[in-house]
This record gives structure tokens, C-alpha cells and sequence, in this order.
């Protein structure tokens, strides 16, 4: 039987140790594992790896006032304005002060419906969280977030409950290292931000 994406039975949020590795490892592992924020979210089914030797990365060229949380400890958010319209969420990986983490780009929802379909001002449940800006609105993720642990309220970030189908492909929206496999998402899944490559 094929697995299912859910929470673990009795899970607790991931914590530091979990973050504190390769985030090629992590970004592909969140593919399944549940996103809280207040009780809000749903099932992560797209990432994307940032590393600080990779020239897409914020991080490449050393920290800044913007990107201090992603030179931080492990396991937790880093939150920036893209294109001056909407946040993005991030998980720091890694040893701290290396500079790498996952950008989570979208979630089925799962919690809080009604919550995410006030805050975004639509009822298909495909769009609420199919992108980067539109997961964070419906999340009411704000700069206010960033630096936050991932541990602690308002996040929780459950581990899956098994290892589900996982596609891999060239990471979206980036000029430089965009040949790197390093974009990962759920096998089949309706709510991609896009569709993956076909092999």
C-alpha cells in the first residue's frame, strides 16, 4: 500500500538535531512531514535546497542584516520579502553559521481551512498554498517570524509517518545554479506549485 502523507502517530515537532544536517538531506525529508503555524497548514509537499556555496543561496555572499537568521542556530525560520510583494519561509539547516536552508514552496492543506481561505480570499483548496507567497499568506507568515525555532509555538513541524514517492528536478525562478537537481516535491501531488519536469 502506498504511503500516505500524515503527521507520524503521536509525533513531536523536529527538532534542532533534525535541522542540523545536509540540506540537500533535509529539504528531500520534509517531503511529507506536516507544518503547523497557530494550528494552520498541512502537508509539505515541495522544497527547495539553498546552500551557502550555491550562488542562488541568499547566503553566498556572506550575512547581512536580511539573511542573520539563515547564519543562525539549526531549526529555525528565516523569513524574506521576495520581489518587495510576499514573504518566504525558510527552515535553516546545517551547522550554524553555515548559511543554508530549505525553502518550503507548498503545502496541502490540511488544518485551518476556513483560517487560509479568509486570509487568501478564495475557496479551491489547490491554491491556497501552491507557492512560496501564497503558503505564507495563508499561513500568516509576517517577518515577525523569522528567527523563530521551529520547535516552539506558533510552529510545529511534525515528521512524516512514512517515506512517500519523491520527485526531484531544477530548482524555479533562479538565473544562477539552475541546472541543480535540488528542487524536491511529492510524487503525484494536486497541489505543486508547478509541475515537475517529465523524465
Amino acid at each position: 500500500m502506498p504511503c500516505a502523507p500524515q503527521a507520524a502517530t503521536g509525533a513531536v515537532s523536529l527538532d534542532e538535531r533534525f535541522f542540523a544536517r545536509d540540506v540537500v538531506t533535509v529539504a528531500r525529508e520534509l517531503i511529507g512531514a506536516t507544518l503547523l503555524v497557530a494550528g494552520v497548514g498541512g502537508v509539505i509537499v515541495e522544497t527547495e535546497a539553498y546552500d551557502r556555496e550555491d550562488p542562488a543561496s541568499h547566503s553566498f555572499s556572506g550575512p547581512t542584516r536580511r539573511n542573520a537568521a539563515m547564519f543562525g542556530p539549526p531549526g529555525r525560520a528565516y523569513v524574506y520579502r521576495s520581489y518587495g510583494i510576499h514573504w518566504c519561509l525558510n527552515f535553516v539547516c546545517g551547522e550554524a553559521g553555515h548559511g543554508s536552508a530549505v525553502l518550503v514552496r507548498a503545502l496541502e492543506p490540511r488544518a485551518g481551512l476556513d483560517t487560509m481561505r479568509a486570509r487568501r480570499n478564495l475557496d479551491e483548496p489547490r491554491a491556497l498554498c501552491a507557492g512560496p507567497g501564497r503558503l505564507t499568506q495563508a499561513l500568516g507568515i509576517t517577518i515577525a517570524h523569522d528567527g523563530l525555532p521551529l520547535a516552539e509555538p506558533p510552529f510545529a513541524v511534525l515528521p512524516r509517518g512514512c517515506e512517500p514517492p519523491i520527485v526531484a528536478g531544477p530548482r524555479i525562478g533562479i538565473s544562477k545554479a539552475a541546472e541543480l537537481p535540488w528542487r524536491f516535491g511529492l510524487a503525484g501531488s494536486r497541489f505543486l506549485s508547478r509541475p515537475f519536469p517529465k523524465v
